[in-house]
């Protein structure tokens, strides 16, 4: 890229951006532009496809011919909901992230497949759709304590927050009475009381891998788009459990 190239990140959640950012793009003075996929069939990101400006996403985006960066949202779920069924938790209720966001859709998908390869299918009364914040965790497991969950998966840190305090307030124990894990490894993760059991991804590696992509889309417009896929780490800390069930993990 040439030392007078300018570039843009953003965040398609800022209004505020999408209308100027559409128009820099089509006057054709950005570079490039690297985004975060929050949502599917986005309409900014169909028009800066459409004008030319080469495009990255952090995140699994709409369209094929788009090259992204993404953690392995669908491998990490379905390893975390593994972990919680070799535990020997069979009720494993769910709360999602929304249905409008790629990687809520993925670690649904994760969830789903971990429960089909131990033969079991995904209940109805175990799945409720938040929307990542602390407060939907707290109205999904509301929700889903009638359906008598021995273990709960939330798909974001804040989403597991909000549900352990419902846990508590519902005067039952974690994870004595109902396993507990999330997924980011936020800070307030390892902070929370017992600590969270959840998914370590690494935003900083999401944007280096997505800058390097970008530059070298640059140097090569014209080559196939590319899919840099992150791995993730799952951190077990006490809400899950394992320290009760070392003989069933073990086996």
């Amino acid at each position: 890229a040439d030392a007078n190239d300018h570039f843009l990140m953003l965040s398609l959640g800022e209004p505020g951006f999408r209308h100027s950012v559409d128009e820099i793009a089509r006057q054709g003075v950005v570079a490039g532009v690297i985004f975060s996929a929050s949502q599917l069939n986005d309409p900014l990101l169909e028009r800066l496809v459409a004008t030319g400006t080469p495009v990255v996403s952090v995140g699994r985006p709409y369209d094929d011919e788009i090259s992204y960066v993404d953690v392995d949202n669908h491998g990490s779920a379905r390893q975390m909901t593994n972990q919680l069924l070799r535990l020997g938790y069979r009720r494993v209720a769910f709360i999602a992230g929304p249905s409008f966001a790629p990687a809520a859709v993925d670690r649904s998908k994760g969830y789903a497949a971990a429960l089909e390869s131990f033969g079991l299918r995904v209940d109805e009364d175990l799945f409720y759709e938040g929307d990542f914040s602390e407060a939907s965790g707290r109205a999904g497991m509301k929700a889903l304590l009638e359906h008598r969950p021995d273990a709960v998966f939330a798909a974001s840190d804040r989403m597991a927050s909000g549900a352990l305090n419902e846990i508590r307030s519902a005067g039952l124990r974690i994870p004595e009475d109902i396993a507990l894990v999330g997924f980011d490894d936020m800070p307030l993760a390892a902070e929370m009381e017992p600590p969270l059991t959840t998914v370590r991804q690494r935003p900083h590696q999401l944007g280096a891998a997505a800058a390097t992509l970008l530059l070298d889309l640059l140097a090569d417009p014209t080559g196939p788009p590319k899919r840099v896929i992150l791995p993730t780490e799952l951190i077990v800390r006490a809400s899950c459990g394992s320290h009760l069930n070392q003989e069933t993990l073990s086996r």
